[in-house]
């Protein structure tokens, strides 16, 4: 029987660790107002590359933006295989041109 591995955020470590997140977000900010509003540009920035990392996961990653499910059922060596051919075409069409 396969079981579903449950996320860390929902076990009571993680459940700590948010609180103890939410907790130290909650001081910084209030007792450390001046300080934060500096910073709050960096941190808008900042965010930018973690969304990108954390958030891809819920669209399939990078691969095929243009043609979704047109190969589903192609193995990782195969897919590298074929982006390896078109990368070779698409170079040679550039340099005969």
């Amino acid at each position: 029987m396969a079981t579903q591995k449950s996320s860390f955020w929902l076990t009571p470590k993680g459940l700590a660790a948010l609180g103890l997140i939410a907790a130290a977000s909650y001081f910084l900010l209030i007792e450390h107002r001046q300080h934060v509003w500096q910073f709050l540009p960096f941190l808008i920035l900042l965010a930018c590359p973690f969304m990108h990392l954390f958030m891809h996961g819920g669209h399939g990653g990078h691969g095929g933006h243009g043609d979704h499910g047109k190969h589903e059922d192609e193995s990782d060596q195969d897919a590298y295989q074929r982006g390896l051919e078109e990368g070779r075409r698409e170079n040679e069409n550039r340099h005969h041109h």
